[in-house]
């Protein structure tokens, strides 16, 4: 794939980059080692080099990986406070989001999300092979009419509870399938995410709402987060993390963090795996960041 001397672009960065699952793809696809330490093409544009940097550490994550994204304004909120999400972040913070969904073999929504966006949960904002989306619905929330139920766009997977009564209106339906869980500590982040690599679906992307994102992250189910922060000021409206913090700022926890400007978007990344113990303090190079507990909403 890289005998020549061709420079890899944006565009054929980003196909190749879907391919690669090990250090030997990325070997192969044509990335190397720097003296920085990161990783860039043997002959790449800055964009392409952007791209490697960006999502090779999700390319590289394992067979076994959950991620999640959440854009908000600057004070904290993903929506206005009449539920209005559109949009919070700008054109290329989309695109981002579209990537990590092709790098997923599922995502996931909450019912509050499901039922307020009807989102379709595919990707179009770049090439790539829709994810399974996994629709999370204890009380049988979300209509049977929305459009991942309607729309045959992408294989989807409604877990409903088994008092929520819900899971028989779209059984039928091509591509629908219902997954009835017993009972609500069934739906644990950690009960999920195993119950979703057993039907082969090991690579995860949580994208919302900001409740069950929190979940996750208060559960330690979560390997990366992904907070792309607008220069909008809602001053209220619906949060995005939500917890009950510590008392003292040196027990929150700081996982390191990298930053990104995706337009005037910041695009910040928390590695969860390689969090420092509580009051320890972050290198210079990492931005301190607290990390959630508990949802709230």
């Amino acid at each position: 794939m890289t005998g020549d001397h061709r420079v890899v672009d944006a565009d054929e960065a980003w196909e190749r980059l879907r391919d690669v699952r090990s250090v030997a793809d990325a070997g192969s696809a044509g990335l190397v080692p720097g003296p920085d330490g990161r990783t860039r093409w043997r002959h790449g544009t800055p964009e392409a080099d952007d791209l490697a940097d960006r999502y090779l550490p999700l390319c590289l994550g394992g067979p076994r990986l959950t991620f999640a994204q959440l854009g908000q304004s600057l004070d904290g909120f993903i929506a206005s406070r009449t539920g209005d999400a559109d949009y919070v972040t700008g054109e290329e913070d989309r695109a981002h989001l579209h990537r990590m969904r092709a790098l997923a073999d599922a995502v996931v929504v909450g019912a509050g999300t499901a039922v307020a966006d009807d989102p379709r949960l595919t990707v179009r904002a770049c090439p790539g092979t829709d994810p399974v989306r996994v629709v999370l619905d204890p009380h049988g929330r979300v209509p049977p009419g929305h459009r991942v139920f309607t729309d045959g766009a992408a294989p989807t997977l409604w877990v409903v509870g088994a008092d929520g009564g819900r899971g028989r209106e779209v059984a039928g339906r091509d591509g629908v399938d219902v997954l009835t869980l017993p009972d609500r500590a069934a739906f644990a982040p950690r009960n999920l995410v195993r119950e979703l690599a057993r039907r082969g679906l090991g690579r995860v992307l949580v994208e919302g709402g900001g409740g069950t994102v929190s979940r996750f992250l208060h559960e330690g189910a979560l390997h990366r987060l992904y907070i792309t922060v607008a220069p909008v000021l809602l001053g209220d409206g619906v949060p995005g993390l939500a917890f009950p913090g510590p008392a003292l700022m040196r027990d929150a926890l700081r996982p390191p963090t990298r930053r990104v400007l995706l337009g005037e978007d910041t695009l910040f990344e928390l590695d969860l795996r390689r969090t420092p113990d509580r009051g320890e303090p972050v290198g210079h190079e990492h931005a301190g960041a607290g990390q959630a507990r508990r949802e709230a909403q």
